[in-house]
């Protein structure tokens, strides 16, 4: 069982900055595959990036060259920095966590960015 918890949302002006974390619980977080995704209002849930257990990372297309995902093996923790933010990244932001079948998200955190 993993239990993850996301900080560092909050209201952004478009074009600003924000830096989200998420903490994660327990002894096997190195062999995580580790995700941030967000849902918009009325909108279904969307892949932000992934960062693998060997950190190797992936995004959507809507974030590339704006975003960026790493991670902290000795603080179990990963980091999404968000630049050049526009309204269209308002949302709530998860942390997801995986190894083979199993799942685990966080209780989001809002992001809301004001044009």
């Amino acid at each position: 069982q993993v239990q993850l918890v996301e900080s560092g949302g909050g209201l952004v002006q478009a074009g600003g900055s924000l830096r989200l974390s998420c903490a994660a619980s327990g002894s096997m977080f190195s062999y995580y595959g580790m995700g941030w995704y967000r849902q918009a209002p009325g909108k279904q849930r969307e892949l932000v990036a992934t960062i693998t257990s060997g950190g190797r990372t992936n995004y959507a297309d809507s974030v590339k060259g704006r975003f960026t995902v790493s991670r902290d093996y000795s603080k179990n923790t990963v980091i999404l920095q968000m630049n050049s933010l526009n309204d269209e990244d308002t949302g709530v932001y998860y942390c997801n966590a995986g190894f083979g079948s199993s799942r685990y998200w966080g209780q989001g955190t809002q992001v809301t960015v004001s044009s």
